[in-house]
């Protein structure tokens, strides 16, 4: 009788995130914890880490200090990898402080052992916003000392050539700031682009050290500032009327409520919204809708969130829709943000047969994403859990903690609806994590199980719960050390992060082909 050659083999295929086979320590609840590489344990704490910020089971110190270790391991090991992941994190996974302070420590890594090259490379990879380079320097001296190495100098300087001008100046130069953009200037010595960038320089320069020099004639939009500035308070509304002064001015709306010395009404809305970032329009829609902006104006926002490519030029995380969702009272806001957080999840998978999707909402699960955010880290759980479910060919959704709750799915549902059904009907069940008993209970010959958690399973062992070949697929939204199951082989797989980038492996997986690094 043939023991290999069977009907239905499939072949062995690999993920990226690997665990040993057998536990070897135990979840923060006592489960059997599964150790992960230095790579795989990195990538799923880089893809949910706010940097200096406590989680359930992790002070800020303890885990900004993991963060740093792995980061200096994996990049004296295999430094291209840990390159291309700093990058990419910073790119597509938008995770700005994270790949900050990633590259700093790949730099002061390489510089301990002694390695030149690449530092500066990786440096200049993750500052792509105008106040980066100051950002990059506060951490580097707050950490590391006041003395900046040349490649950090460098890096930093490659980033101030491409990123500062007049619009970045006028928007992130501030007394608020300990390294303004005369400090960076100073401390890293960047060449420039031409004339235009040279005349910022010199005036970012003026502007900190305070010296009384009038604006370079090139710096036309400074200057055109400079004549609102200086506009008479009673004179200022009439500029309203010609919303291109203030673009022209480089005017923000953060600025535009100061310089007016009154509340910002519609009209004072409608004038600046023309200018404002993706971001910024998504963050003010309540403020919109207390100003009674036009229905006109108000279409020309909805537009945008509802624009494919304007969400995936803006990278926001799906979780910035939901929680614009919850902040907007008017629902002419409801259907452009669907659509956004339906394209902001456009990897997301079709699935054929049978999928058991359980949705870890313990109490680890009830802390927030972030310290400035009011979704809780079981919000992405239930997000994520129920845009999957919607895809599937038939999926069973499930709520699990010490209980556990079938969520059940409606035909034609919007995602935002569903998953405001799901907070309102009690699905957040804030207890203990008994994954094992979960998928003891609600496992019934599904094709394949999904668990989107934190992995911090109480007692049992959930890598062994399920038949060897059900495939098993963990999404992790936390990055703690151990894992509840197995990973990289055998029908075990683990993924991570607050976007959508990595759920496009599992039909890679599924089709029989290994599902490498999403970088």
């Amino acid at each position: 009788m043939a023991k290999f050659n069977r009907a239905r083999v499939k072949a062995q295929v690999r993920s990226a995130v690997v665990s040993e086979a057998v536990p070897s320590g135990r979840t923060y609840e006592g489960g059997a914890g599964y150790r992960r590489d230095t790579k795989s344990e990195l990538f799923l704490l880089a893809v949910t880490n706010m940097v200096g910020e406590h989680t359930f089971y992790e002070s800020a110190g303890q885990r900004d200090f993991r963060y740093a270790e792995l980061v200096g391991q994996a990049t004296l090991a295999d430094p291209e990898w840990t390159a291309r992941l700093l990058k990419w994190l910073r790119s597509s996974a938008n995770m700005r402080t994270a790949s900050l302070v990633g590259a700093a420590e790949f730099a002061r890594a390489r510089l301990s052992a002694g390695l030149d090259g690449m530092s500066r490379q990786v440096v200049d990879s993750v500052l792509q916003r105008p106040d980066e380079p100051g950002e990059m320097l506060a951490y580097w001296t707050a950490v590391h000392g006041r003395a900046i190495p040349k490649p950090v100098k460098r890096g930093v300087a490659d980033a101030v050539r491409r990123l500062y001008d007049e619009r970045a100046l006028v928007k992130y130069d501030s007394d608020a700031k300990g390294f303004r953009f005369g400090d960076v200037i100073d401390l890293v010595h960047p060449s420039n682009s031409g004339l235009v960038q040279a005349d910022l320089y010199k005036h970012a320069l003026d502007r900190r050290h305070g010296r009384d020099e009038p604006i370079p004639e090139r710096l036309t939009l400074l200057r055109k500032r400079q004549e609102l500035m200086a506009l008479p308070e009673q004179e200022r509304r009439a500029v309203l009327r010609t919303p291109e002064r203030l673009r022209e001015a480089g005017m923000t709306w953060e600025a535009l409520a100061g310089w007016l010395q009154g509340p910002m009404d519609a009209m004072a809305w409608q004038a600046i919204m023309p200018s404002m970032g993706f971001m910024a329009q998504l963050r003010n829609l309540r403020n919109f809708d207390q100003a009674r902006v036009s229905d006109k104006a108000a279409k020309a926002v909805a537009d945008r969130l509802a624009d494919p490519e304007q969400v995936a030029r803006s990278r926001q995380l799906p979780l910035r829709f939901l929680s614009a969702y919850r902040a907007a009272p008017s629902v002419r806001w409801s259907w452009p943000l669907e659509q956004a957080l339906t394209h902001s999840l456009a990897n997301v998978p079709v699935l054929g047969g049978r999928t058991l999707i359980l949705v870890d909402t313990s109490g680890s699960m009830s802390g927030p994403l972030s310290a400035r955010s009011e979704l809780m880290r079981w919000d992405g759980a239930a997000v994520f859990g129920i845009a999957l479910g919607m895809r599937c060919a038939e999926a069973d959704v499930v709520s699990f903690a010490s209980t556990s709750k079938p969520f059940p799915m409606r035909d034609g549902e919007s995602l935002l609806r569903a998953v405001e059904r799901w907070r309102k009907g009690g699905y957040f069940l804030n207890s203990g994590t008994e994954t094992a008993i979960a998928l003891r209970k609600h496992f019934g010959k599904h094709d394949r199980v999904v668990i989107v958690t934190d992995e911090q399973a109480a007692y049992g062992n959930v890598g062994t719960v399920l038949p060897q070949e059900v495939p098993l697929y963990t999404w992790n939204l936390a990055g703690y050390r151990h894992g509840h199951a197995p990973s990289g082989s055998s029908n075990r797989h683990t993924f991570g992060g607050l976007s959508d980038s990595a759920f496009g492996m599992i039909p890679l997986l599924e089709a029989g082909r290994d599902a490498d690094w999403p970088f």
